[in-house]
């Protein structure tokens, strides 16, 4: 069994610092114009589909009403979205953050990813927190290494600011061993009021990426501007995670990918025996 190797202070850096503190750094300008592009290009092109439907390998499934459109699996839509897997932008530091590095179980796996439509009226209720204690949203460091459950990036297909509808994050929560004593007065809210100390609505250029452990309180402000807000969500986490929803990659994607991609959407591949192996 290996050992991992304890980071040095001087390895560390500013956004670091503030991932630690926070539990969130926004990564500006993590992907080209031309990249975004592609990817409202190919949401664009993809039929509108009702609840539950699918195409191909894509499926409408709105977490809930007031949530709007969610696309999940949106890893299956196409080359764009394929590309996102192990951005240069962000693999690095979230194989640090959540990857085990230097362990035996050493990897990443996608725990989810879809892409998010918000319309006018569309809202999230803050959810998760320290204070609940789950495994899968933790926020650990020890023995001087980064050991998180889930590390989610947010990155903005559209420019998001006042009246779009933007992340609201409570900074710190991933540590807070309480819940907000008015949590659920945080969203939504009339237009125009100032969030609750200590919540913050985070405002991104298209492109930009919110870097988040998943244990940090979050959710949505309610869009009161026309148009759409545009996200694609990909949460990542140790290479012995499964799907949230229970969604497996098609042969045809996994065939395509490179083998780094392959890897982390299936860093455990099926063992089955050979066909010539000696039945019971």
């Amino acid at each position: 069994m290996t050992t991992p190797t304890a980071l040095r202070y001087d390895q560390f850096d500013e956004l670091d610092y503030l991932f630690d503190l926070r539990g969130y750094a926004i990564l500006p300008q993590a992907v080209d114009p031309g990249h975004i592009h592609d990817l409202n290009a190919t949401l664009d092109a993809l039929p509108k589909l009702e609840y539950g439907q699918w195409c191909g390998n894509v499926q409408r499934f709105d977490n809930n009403g007031e949530s709007g459109t969610e696309l999940q699996n949106i890893v299956e839509g196409g080359q764009p979205f394929e590309r996102l897997i192990d951005h240069p932008s962000w693999i690095d530091r979230l194989h640090r953050y959540c990857g085990e590095p230097g362990t035996y179980i050493d990897g990443l796996f996608i725990d989810e990813c879809f892409a998010s439509i918000r319309r006018t009226g569309g809202w999230f209720g803050l959810h998760s927190g320290c204070y609940e204690g789950m495994t899968r949203n933790q926020y650990r460091f020890v023995s001087g290494r980064f050991a998180c459950g889930q590390v989610n990036i947010l990155l903005a297909l559209t420019d998001i600011g006042p009246g779009d509808g933007g992340t609201v994050i409570l900074p710190a929560s991933h540590k807070s061993e309480f819940p907000h004593p008015r949590l659920h007065e945080l969203i939504p809210r009339e237009p125009g009021r100032p969030p609750l100390d200590p919540a913050v609505e985070v405002h991104l250029k298209k492109g930009d990426a919110l870097l988040f452990v998943d244990g940090l309180c979050h959710g949505a402000a309610r869009r009161t501007n026309p148009g759409e807000r545009r996200v694609v969500i990909y949460r990542y986490g140790p290479s012995f995670g499964n799907t949230r929803y229970g969604y497996r990659y098609s042969p045809q994607l996994l065939a395509r990918l490179t083998p780094a991609r392959r890897k982390i959407l299936e860093p455990i591949p099926p063992r089955h025996p050979p066909a010539t192996a000696t039945k019971p």
